[in-house]
């Protein structure tokens, strides 16, 4: 079964089973997230989303992606500027999908 579902204003098509990683969520590892809002479940499109569809998911990490660097500068007017950011993900193993 395959699902397409939304959070952290991103859609992810996933299947029972899938490694994925989203934006970070609030919730401790190990336990269960339930995302409602899903957009297509085997073949059934929804209008805007499938009534009473679910994706059940267990969150398997909590981290932060690798060091990216931010390097702004003017040209002849000797203007730098370097910046490094991480962005925190969460890792969640798909268990469920139900229409």
């Amino acid at each position: 079964m395959k699902a397409i579902f939304t959070t952290g204003g991103k859609q992810y098509y996933v299947s029972e089973g899938d490694v994925i990683y989203v934006e970070k969520l609030d919730a401790e590892v190990g336990s269960t997230i339930t995302f409602d809002e899903v957009l297509f479940v085997d073949g059934v499109a929804g209008n805007p989303t499938v009534k009473g569809a679910k994706v059940e998911c267990t969150v398997e990490k909590q981290g932060k992606n690798k060091k990216i660097v931010v390097f702004k500068y003017r040209p002849k007017k000797k203007y730098r500027k370097k910046q490094g950011h991480r962005q925190p993900y969460t890792k969640l193993v798909v268990k469920k999908i139900s229409k």
